[in-house]
């Protein structure tokens, strides 16, 4: 990016970014510096890409007017610990309204790949058509700025994510990072969960399938359709020195309350995300069997504390990152020591395949995990929809669906699993709302306007249904009863429409949430990094009204794609047979959500006009 201006938020058009647009279809490329119109764009990811897309009418995901937008934020590649973030933004294959049109919507990960391709000196690479044969992009740093190329990627195809990023690494050596697709997106028709993998440094230096990923919406499903199997990201490292003010930013990162509790448990922490289990087995609200809890101590035998002994669990970070929140979990030699790497044992996964599934067994769960990674599917759409058909079996054993797998059945599950990654299962590729529409039986499909439901109980969370790309993702509301307690009206509707909606600023801006889960973006850390690195004079309420901006610009784009308010709902069962295993205050009666729904729009609906701009007829 080019800064004419110390005040980005009053004088935007001063800040330039640098765009490649590729022609697919074609294979022209062209590369312009472009202004920004808006604070968003200055900040980036989705808060720019939404806006490139409200200029688009889409009435289907797989069309060539749909773009695949992939872009970085403004702390991606600095010195700011967590910025590491890659956005893909598209029309979502599987999100989409009752009238069938889909949701814009984008995804995010981690690992070194968004650095290495904000060093490239490109800000934002836009594919446009589809092309006839499939090709990686190999985004490169030159002297004379960033080229962009296509490559014939034939070599690549039928390879799983991890696969691909390994026949890449051999040809680029280790100054590149890598984003794949595995066979799932390959799959396109017959699949909309597909991911995105980012490769990430351990990841390259050991050779073990140690990936993050972007997930959510079925970019890697885009990224199949447009025939784009890879893109490489080429560059040396461009770290700026560590500026005194950033060093305490990152130092506050690790030891605030933000994070800390995502600390390894030998520094006192809970041991990342998985720590979930034992805050919310306190309320039996860990998801059992399809979002049923029994009320039993099923869910304690994936705790950490079982698990250890029978496995290696090892704490470790992204790159440049102090929190260390991920377990890697490794077999177990005879003599203790670390065996063949297993999965990567995070809240969402862990649960949604295994918990959720009816499995209890560690093992059994990575095994799920790895398959899922390696065919590039989102953990969360795949888990879900899986369980639907789990729960449909139950319901109706004389005649199931697909190969009759019930709860716990892991070899039947696993077949599930296999057949989804490899296209050859649509029921469960499309989604649970397409599968369950097509059965009749919707109220037990545990999605929201189209996108499967994370894995906290939606009794906990009626905020999802106001989510824009993913409950937890999107609406910072999942801890709102659970860990604060909130069970009054005035306490949700101002989480919904003023403080929890403010998590999605982290994707505008290239840092991971756990920067700081609990505030969001409109903090004085994120205001002393944005004048230490690029001597930009921000203010917190500046940064908070542009996360507003961007985030009722995304609701605004939903209600144009076909949105009913009756659609900003939770699952029917939620309400119709309430769960009184849950140990909580009921916030998800008919008469709550509807007086929820009515305050909530009071506030949203005034400030939704003159966000988009007038389209003409597309694809």
């Amino acid at each position: 990016m080019k800064y004419f201006t110390s005040a980005p938020a009053s004088d935007p058009s001063s800040v330039l970014y640098s765009r490649c647009t590729v022609d697919l279809k074609s294979g022209t490329i062209r590369l312009e510096d472009v202004p920004c119109r808006n604070f968003e764009d200055v900040l980036g990811g989705f808060g720019r890409s939404f806006q490139i897309l409200a200029e688009r009418n889409i009435s289907e995901a797989y069309c060539d007017e749909n773009p695949l937008i992939v872009n970085t934020g403004l702390l991606t590649g600095s010195s700011a610990m967590t910025g590491m973030r890659t956005y893909f933004s598209g029309y979502s294959p599987i999100k989409g309204s009752k009238k069938g049109l889909p949701a814009a919507m984008w995804s995010t990960g981690s690992g070194n790949f968004g650095a290495k391709f904000k060093w490239t000196g490109l800000d934002e690479l836009i594919f446009e058509n589809r092309s006839p044969k499939p090709v990686y992009a190999l985004i490169q740093d030159t002297p004379n700025g960033p080229l962009v190329e296509l490559k014939p990627a034939d070599h690549l195809l039928g390879l799983s994510t991890h696969e691909k990023m390994m026949v890449l690494q051999k040809e680029y050596g280790s100054n590149a990072h890598f984003a794949t697709i595995g066979q799932a997106g390959e799959q396109w028709q017959n699949v909309y969960m597909g991911a995105v993998a980012l490769s990430t440094d351990n990841q390259l230096k050991t050779g073990e399938d140690k990936m993050r990923f972007a997930g959510r919406g079925g970019m890697g499903s885009l990224m199949g359709y447009k025939n784009l199997l890879a893109l490489v990201a080429l560059s040396s490292d461009k770290i700026k020195p560590l500026t005194p003010e950033v060093r305490n930013v990152n130092i506050n990162v690790v030891k605030g309350g933000g994070s800390a509790r995502l600390q390894p448990i030998s520094r006192g922490g809970g041991g990342g995300t998985w720590a979930a289990y034992d805050v919310l087995q306190v309320f039996h609200a860990v998801p059992v069997n399809n979002f049923r809890p029994q009320g039993n101590n099923l869910p304690e035998k994936l705790f950490r504390e079982n698990v250890e002994p029978d496995f290696v669990i090892k704490s470790e970070a992204c790159f440049r990152c102090g929190i260390t929140c991920h377990n890697n979990v490794h077999e177990k030699r005879e003599d203790g020591s670390a065996g063949r790497f297993l999965a990567k044992f995070d809240y969402e996964p862990l649960n949604l395949l295994g918990t959720n599934l009816g499995i209890h067994d560690a093992g059994q769960a990575a095994s799920l995990i790895h398959l899922c990674d390696n065919y590039g599917m989102d953990s969360i759409s795949l888990g879900v929809t899986v369980s639907y058909v789990l729960s449909y079996n139950e319901r109706h054993p004389a005649q199931p669906l697909l190969n009759g797998a019930c709860f716990g059945d892991y070899p039947k599950i696993r077949e599930l699993v296999e057949q989804a990654g490899q296209g050859k299962l649509p029921e469960i590729g499309m989604g649970s709302m397409r599968l369950s529409e097509s059965t009749g039986e919707t109220g037990y499909a545990y999605h929201v306007k189209g996108l499967e439901l994370p894995a906290y109980q939606p009794e906990t969370n009626p905020g999802y249904a106001w989510a824009i790309a993913g409950g937890h993702m999107s609406m910072g509301t999942y801890g709102l009863l659970t860990r604060e307690g909130k069970s009054d009206m005035d306490s949700w509707v101002e989480g919904i429409t003023r403080t929890k909606l403010q998590i999605v600023g982290f994707d505008m801006i290239g840092l991971c949430k756990f920067f700081d889960i609990t505030k969001g973006i409109c903090t004085q850390m994120v205001v002393d990094c944005l004048k230490s690195e690029f001597d930009m004079e921000v203010t917190a309420e500046e940064l908070a009204a542009a996360v507003r901006r961007a985030f009722l610009r995304g609701l605004a784009l939903e209600l144009r794609q076909g949105y009913e308010k009756s659609e900003y709902t939770l699952p029917a069962e939620v309400w119709e047979q309430p769960n009184p295993n849950i140990k909580l205050p009921n916030i998800t009666s008919p008469e709550f959500i509807a007086e929820l729904q009515r305050r909530v729009w009071e506030v949203f609906e005034p400030e939704l006009a003159g966000l988009l701009p007038e389209v003409g007829r597309q694809g």
